[in-house]
């Protein structure tokens, strides 16, 4: 029951709007709208914009949440040293699929988020601005906001203004592989751990932060940060843009302050009254019960508190009648199916936690269970970027909160409920690094040939592993087209003929993108 969000989900705010001001009055607030909404923005310091970020302890809503306020005053001391111009990035990469807010915003709002990083930019003197967008919808919007600013590309402008365009895919949106797309290398870590701050884009100290962060700056510039405080908590001043999916009745993107109850937002949704557990802050977030998803509010450490993450602002519960560990093993397979590929706990290690997890619900038994253990342990924090991290954090999570069905896996069989698929993953063939042709295409096995010699798992082990058995073990995932290659090969060098691509039937192939602009649509309902 796989079915991806849209790119504009239904959008609702919980008191009164700040970023979603004006959405009931248009789709997309244009620039003449968005002054008429929102007013005009007189420019700051860098050291008073430093001051208000501190001030409303605006932090990344990214899902690192680093201070705003501190990255900032680490690029302007940057650039004052080195003696060059930084530039500015609003990463709108969202290739997570359970995230939409920054995709809306940029959708809807586009130039409240290009309000805040202009801000940016004056404040620091710098004369680049990068923007970094995933779908098509979204460069369509950011394209007619910078053509009605007058910005571009252009030499000799004050301030050139570009939209680059990221790869759908998990690694894509991490801060390296934005500043490496921009740079026009691939979406992809560099292998190496440098500060945007000191070098990012054309090796300039680079301010780099998400689309609702520059949102958010941009409202407290506005109404200053005596009035932006009487909203939310007094440490958390402010309202949070979340994602809602999973067993919804209406998933959506909802403007909530900081303080309103996480039972309240669920029961907007159409959540079940008692959930089995609820995943916060996405797939590189914490499962949290029902008791404590009834108990928290929505808060960086209220969720914390309670062992769950505000993240990149996804909420996904799920009912009762799933298995919640074959919920989370189709999430692992697909995380572990997004490595970059360059690095062994990323290449190996998820796809060996993936199978590990795999074995536990197959009755591997506790042997099994402690494999899995000591696999998602080996990976933490030895990876090439954060996405090693942030799988294993789920995995981990996974065997913390739902004990009892993990029991009943480890030591009667399994839980006696299917796999209702309500957690949503990408449509098949997601756009990958060189092309957006989605393929939707699966590896499949002809046991009768399969003769065991397992070069396939060599050739492609996010998608291949070697079972205990010595026999190949598929991931239930869709080969994405940045593996098809190696898959093919694969196809090829299996000496049993074994190993095949099948492609999906006609009617569930997705159609090509549309070549010419599409009105965007309102997304609710």
């Amino acid at each position: 029951m796989n079915v991806p969000l849209p790119d504009v989900p239904e959008v609702r705010v919980v008191g009164l709007p700040q970023l979603t001001t004006g959405f009931d009055l248009v789709e997309r607030l244009d620039l003449a709208m968005h002054l008429k909404v929102h007013g005009p923005l007189e420019p700051m310091t860098g050291e008073r914009l430093a001051e208000l970020a501190e001030t409303i302890s605006l932090r990344g809503r990214g899902g690192a949440g680093f201070p705003f306020g501190k990255k900032l005053r680490a690029v302007a001391k940057a650039s004052i040293r080195r003696g060059v111009r930084p530039v500015v990035v609003i990463n709108g990469s969202e290739g997570e699929p359970a995230c939409r807010k920054d995709t809306v915003l940029l959708n809807r709002a586009p130039h409240l988020v290009l309000d805040g990083a202009l801000l940016a930019a004056e404040a620091l003197g710098a004369r680049t601005l990068v923007v970094a967008v995933t779908r098509n919808s979204t460069e369509i919007s950011l394209r007619a906001a910078l053509a009605e600013r007058g910005l571009s590309d252009r030499r000799g402008q004050q301030l050139r203004a570009r939209v680059v365009r990221t790869p759908e895919r998990m690694v894509s949106g991490e801060a390296s592989s934005v500043i490496r797309a921009a740079n026009g290398g691939p979406a992809l870590p560099p292998g190496r751990r440098e500060r945007a701050a000191e070098t990012g884009v054309g090796g300039s100290p680079t301010l780099l932060s998400n689309a609702e962060t520059y949102a958010q700056l941009a409202v407290a510039a506005r109404i200053g940060p005596r009035r932006y405080g009487h909203t939310g908590l007094p440490n958390e001043p402010g309202t949070v843009l979340l994602t809602v999916s999973g067993a919804v009745a209406r998933p959506m993107v909802v403007e909530v302050p900081t303080g309103v109850p996480l039972r309240y937002v669920l029961e907007m949704a159409g959540a079940p009254p008692l959930p089995q557990g609820v995943l916060t802050g996405g797939y590189h977030g914490n499962w949290i019960d029902a008791v404590s998803s009834h108990n928290a509010v929505i808060s960086r450490e209220s969720l914390a508190t309670v062992g769950g993450a505000l993240g990149a602002g996804a909420i996904l519960p799920i009912g009762p009648d799933t298995c919640p560990l074959g919920e989370s093993l189709r999430i692992a397979n697909w995380l572990a199916a997004e490595t970059a590929g360059q690095c062994g706990p990323c290449k190996l290690g998820l796809p060996a936690a993936a199978g590990g997890l795999s074995d536990v619900l197959n009755g591997g038994g506790p042997a099994a269970l402690e494999a899995l253990r000591q696999v998602t342990q080996a990976v933490k924090g030895r990876g090439a970027c954060k996405h090693p991290d942030g799988s294993a954090r789920f995995l981990l999570s996974t065997l913390s909160a739902f004990t009892d069905d993990l029991a009943a896996h480890v030591l009667d069989g399994g839980c006696g409920r299917e796999t209702v698929g309500v957690l949503p993953l990408p449509a098949p063939g997601y756009q990958d690094l060189e092309e957006s042709i989605p393929s939707g295409e699966k590896l499949a096995v002809d046991w009768t040939l399969c003769q065991g010699h397992g070069l396939c798992a060599d050739l492609v082990p996010e998608l291949i592993r070697l079972g205990a058995d010595g026999y190949p073990a598929l991931a239930d995932a869709a080969v994405p087209v940045h593996l098809r290659g190696r898959a093919q090969r694969a196809v090829r060098r299996c000496p049993a003929l074994a190993l095949r691509i099948e492609q999906p039937p006609a009617e569930q192939r997705p159609a090509l993108p549309a070549t010419h602009r599409r009105a965007l649509g309102s997304g609710r309902g």
